[in-house]
């Protein structure tokens, strides 16, 4: 399974969600989605603004985590 890390970068870098969701553009809804894998697509551009944002490369985002369901 592939999980997005985006809270534990900001809590290693000392920002909030909120603050994310600020600088980020997206919705609250769609941000706590990402943010809780709750989604089963992320856009191109939402990738590269979170880079951005974030300071951090795409392989940073990611975690490869094995399936549990197996």
């Amino acid at each position: 399974m592939i999980k997005l890390r985006i809270a534990e970068i900001l809590q290693e870098q000392g920002h909030t969600k909120y603050w994310l969701y600020k600088q980020l553009g997206l919705s609250y809804q769609n941000l706590s989605k990402l943010m809780n894998n709750e989604t089963s697509g992320i856009r191109f551009e939402t990738l590269d603004t979170l880079c951005k944002i974030l300071n951090c490369s795409v392989g940073d985002l990611f975690e490869h985590t094995p399936d549990t369901d197996e």
